[in-house]
């Protein structure tokens, strides 16, 4: 067994895919109708085949009392990993992304955590441990 993909809820899916490709870098893998909603998925840059990350609509009644709350707690829904965390700090800072946590080592990590602009604390994580 594999983890082949994984979601994150999102109150607006052109926004989200926006964000996910443009800001973050990651690539579109399937945009697929789904009655009022899409399909929609994005991969790491460069590797089509790997983990996929649903860009899921936040519309069933529970996510989005749980989405505001780990928001509200300073908890991040997931983690990406970088080569080079000050750097990509930097790169999304400029970009204009909003960090709720600037780079903070922690042991053998290093972490930060920035607002996706569609609900959610997303953390950033260099280092992590294997």
């Amino acid at each position: 067994m594999k983890i082949i993909g994984t979601s994150v809820p999102v109150d607006d899916q052109a926004k989200a895919l926006r964000f996910y490709t443009e800001v973050l870098g990651f690539e579109k893998k399937h945009d697929v109708p789904a009655g009022e909603h899409r399909w929609l998925t994005v991969t790491s840059p460069g590797d089509s085949t790997g983990v996929e990350l649903l860009l899921e609509i936040n519309a069933h009644p529970a996510i989005k009392p749980f989405q505001d709350a780990l928001v509200r707690d300073g908890i991040p829904w997931t983690m990406f990993g970088v080569e080079d965390i000050e750097a990509e700090h930097k790169r999304l800072t400029d970009l204009g992304v909003a960090f709720t946590q600037p780079p903070m080592k922690y042991g053998p990590v290093t972490t930060a955590v920035f607002d996706d602009t569609c609900g959610n604390l997303i953390q950033i994580v260099q280092d992590y441990p294997s």
